[in-house]
């Protein structure tokens, strides 16, 4: 390793550019270009005489090497912000979490219980019903329905998630249907058919027609039970039932702030 050829600013893009899981991601809170991000990462790993990253059309994915320099700057980092006691936005570590629909909307609605990590971390919460791919950095934390056979992950078990029918009192006894390709969309399409009061394409707009009395909703019962507006039209319909993992790379765990999230997110999902 060449020190003293070392650029110290580009340890600062290094960091952008690992925890985003790309360029263009980076670009955004770095304030650089990609093509400049793209310059300055060569020149760090020709500067230490190794390869970080493996580069893909998707993304940056970093290598042992840059997982080594990864946890190494982030202890720096830490003991910097310590001896000079500063603490902004810009020099929080970014931890991306990925879930589903409602998974996100619950853990948004219980954001409180996150309060004491949202002063050293800035969260990203990324709502998709797709799989991000965590080895390349497109999410540090994943909520899933199943668990991960990859080995370069690892892996919480959560507690099982059921679906069941709600509406109001006042409302009709129509469905709500949601045109998405989830295993809800598709059983609301295959047993409720055309006879449907409504169609939407975004699952969290079942549940606000259902709160404006408009007819019946498919939700998870975490979130259906939580709506005091609500009540259970109906059984737990059990093939639509699930386990649900929290997910991140074995590397990201021993991270202060991916360690400190997943235990918190542990707790509130349970």
């Amino acid at each position: 390793m060449n020190e003293m050829g070392v650029n110290w600013n580009d340890l600062q893009l290094f960091l952008s550019v690992a925890r985003e899981g790309g360029l263009s991601a980076a670009a955004k809170s770095s304030q650089r270009s990609p093509a400049t991000l793209g310059r300055r990462m060569h020149a760090l790993e020709r500067s230490l005489g190794k390869e970080l990253f493996v580069r893909h059309d998707r993304g940056y994915e970093l290598l042992a090497d840059g997982e080594k320099l990864l946890k190494e700057l982030t202890v720096i980092e830490s003991q910097i912000t310590t001896l000079t006691g500063t603490s902004s936005r810009n020099n929080k570590p970014l931890v991306k979490i990925s879930a589903g629909t409602w998974t996100t909307l619950f853990l948004i609605k219980n954001i409180d219980q996150f309060s004491g990590t949202l002063d050293d971390t800035l969260i990203r919460f990324i709502s998709t019903e797709k799989i991000l791919d965590i080895s390349h950095r497109e999410a540090v934390i994943g909520i899933r329905n199943s668990r991960p056979t990859d080995e370069t992950l690892v892996c919480r078990k959560l507690k099982r998630v059921e679906f069941a029918p709600y509406s109001t009192k006042e409302a009709p006894e129509i469905w709500i249907k949601v045109q998405s390709d989830t295993p809800s969309g598709r059983w609301l399409d295959r047993f409720v058919s055309s006879h449907s009061i409504c169609e939407v394409s975004i699952p969290r707009n079942s549940l606000d027609l259902a709160l404006e009395d408009k007819g019946i909703a498919l939700l998870p019962t975490f979130i259906g039970d939580a709506e005091p507006q609500l009540q259970r039209v109906g059984n737990i319909i059990d093939e639509l039932g699930h386990d649900q993992w929290i997910v991140t790379h074995h590397e990201d765990r021993y991270l202060p702030e991916v360690r400190n999230l997943i235990s918190r997110l542990g707790k509130v999902l349970r």
